[in-house]
């Protein structure tokens, strides 16, 4: 009995191990399942009773991050941020809606002084300084693009320009405007205002209808800027082979159309796909999923309605043969401002996810995308009580996201 004593000991404790390895896995499954299919996350009455054209267009079911991260505030200090990008040392780079631009430091929270140079904006309502972007070269020729409400004599419109950022971050220099958006509109609303680059080093710019009725119609007028996600080179020119080059009565630059306000562009990071995302009226925010040439449907088909309650079109549609319908969209409104798509495997679960800052839903909505639909959705940061404009990703896989108050938010992994 002794000499056989050792040995059960031995093989009660690797079933014992056994059991234990299953167990545990077994909790790692039940806790992913936990963390899926869940009740969708809005709750609120819609606005309308507008039908989905297919199932998952809206509310579709949530999902809980597993993994556990942390949100930190990084400075409270900026003044009304609305664009912000990384730079190659990892500090970043930010506009302010007045008209200037700011460099933080994310270890320390420590902000430059106001970057000079930039031309002046039309900061009334929605405009102001906007989005931005670094040139792919920026190591070398340190040009920063970005967009802006430009006040002329008869009114303003969404102008794209470029600068030099000076050796010493104090100024832009070389400053040249790229583009102008026309016509020329005396209004306050709807810039758009988002611009990305392309793998070949050309410039997508959104740009929105300007708001107002006798404006909004020119979303399907494709001899104006509004309402249109446009291509163009680095000098302002139409990219060659955009889909309306050789069109007549068609402005060359135009790459889709059809939109309302759209400030969030961002290219899937294993498709490539261009994906934007829009401002509906009350209720309709839309996520869509950008091809060239394509008409976006504002505002002949919505799924908002006027935010006095009245309906909207002529007649009342939400789908019609020839426009796109959204990948998604929201009823009561996200607000949607800048996304960007999660490509870092600090946290796993959220590789290739979506993340929107949200305006006056006030959260940012993570979204799980699987062949071009909408498959789950999560709120975070829902308790800070801020209205979020941009949000980022940096090397190191955090994300960075600042308010309309001034603060600028890190989420990493614990």
């Amino acid at each position: 009995m002794k000499s056989i004593l050792p040995a059960t000991i031995i093989a009660l404790t690797l079933l014992s191990c056994g059991n234990n390895s299953k167990s545990s896995a077994q909790k790692t499954t039940d806790q992913e399942k936990e963390s899926q299919n869940l009740p969708p996350v809005e709750t609120e009455k819609a606005n309308t009773d507008f039908q989905p054209a297919f199932e998952g267009q809206t509310r579709i079911s949530g999902v809980k991050t597993s993994t556990a991260y942390e949100t930190k505030i990084i400075t409270k200090s900026l003044d009304e941020p609305w664009g912000i990008t990384e730079l190659p040392d990892a500090r970043l780079l930010i506009t302010e809606n007045e008209g200037y631009m700011r460099i933080v430091n994310p270890e320390n929270g420590k902000i430059s002084e106001k970057i000079q140079g930039i031309p002046e904006v039309d900061n009334r309502g929605q405009g102001g300084l906007l989005g931005l972007t670094l040139s792919p070269d920026f190591e070398e020729d340190h040009m920063i693009y970005w967009v802006f409400s430009e006040k002329v004599e008869d009114g303003n419109h969404t102008a794209v320009a470029k600068g030099k950022l000076s050796e010493d971050e104090k100024k832009l220099e070389n400053v040249k405007i790229i583009y102008r958006a026309s016509p020329t509109y005396d209004g306050k609303l709807h810039y758009g205002g988002r611009v990305i680059f392309d793998k070949k080093g050309n410039l997508f710019v959104s740009i929105g209808e300007r708001s107002d009725k006798v404006t909004r119609v020119k979303a399907q007028d494709l001899n104006t800027s509004f309402g249109k996600i446009i291509h163009i080179t680095t000098e302002g020119k139409p990219v060659d082979g955009n889909p309306f080059i050789n069109k007549d009565e068609a402005r060359p630059e135009i790459y889709s159309y059809g939109h309302r306000n759209p400030q969030g562009l961002a290219f899937h990071p294993e498709t490539g796909e261009l994906w934007s995302n829009e401002f509906g009226p009350r209720g309709g925010d839309e996520l869509n999923l950008i091809e060239a040439g394509n008409n976006y449907g504002w505002p002949v088909i919505t799924y908002g309605i006027e935010y006095r309650g009245d309906k909207i079109g002529d007649p009342v549609i939400q789908q019609k043969e020839g426009m796109e319908q959204p990948v998604y969209y929201w009823d009561p409104v996200l607000s949607p401002s800048g996304m960007t798509f999660y490509v870092s495997d600090q946290i796993p679960e959220w590789k290739n996810n979506l993340f929107i800052a949200g305006l006056s839903s006030q959260h940012i909505a993570r979204l799980v995308i699987e062949n071009n639909k909408v498959i789950g959705e999560e709120r975070l940061l829902e308790d800070e009580d801020e209205r979020f404009r941009d949000i980022t990703q940096s090397k190191n896989g955090a994300l960075f996201t600042i308010t309309d108050s001034g603060k600028l938010y890190k989420i990493s992994k614990k």
